[in-house]
């Protein structure tokens, strides 16, 4: 995201909030002021005030544009977490393999090496595959 855009959002939310507290303070009563406090008026909805609606759906699509880019980086930082996560099923699962492989390349494989060495096979694409979601990201 660009800081231009960043910057304009973070000014329409203020100007959204400054407006909200300008309203709310005009609406109390003051308590330094000697004459009496004119009645609370709502703005009507139409060409003289904003409605409220409007108003939450300016002020939703502020936070949602600032947060957006947070949302962005914590997905990066969760497909890298969940790649090193399924990296260590594959070093433990990989020396299970090493542990149990026969002596010659067409000797007689028990079903705990062949287990393992698919078990590594599922999780290293798993890993690779989220590494690689989070890269083009």
């Amino acid at each position: 995201m660009k800081p231009e855009k960043i910057g304009r959002i973070a000014g329409i939310s203020l100007r959204l909030v400054g407006r909200m507290a300008e309203q709310k303070l005009a609406g109390q009563p003051q308590a330094s002021s000697a004459t009496p406090p004119a009645p609370a008026v709502s703005p009507a909805p139409g060409p003289t005030g904003r409605p409220t609606g409007q108003m939450r759906r300016g002020v939703a699509r502020g936070v949602g544009g600032f947060l957006r880019p947070f949302g962005r980086v914590g997905g990066i930082i969760w497909l890298e977490v969940t790649g090193v996560f399924f990296l260590l099923f594959v070093v433990a699962f990989a020396s299970m393999a090493w542990r149990t492989h026969p002596a010659s390349i067409h000797g007689p494989y028990d079903r705990t090496f062949i287990t393992s060495v698919a078990v590594v096979a599922v999780f290293l694409y798993l890993s690779v595959s989220s590494f690689w979601r989070a890269r083009r990201k």
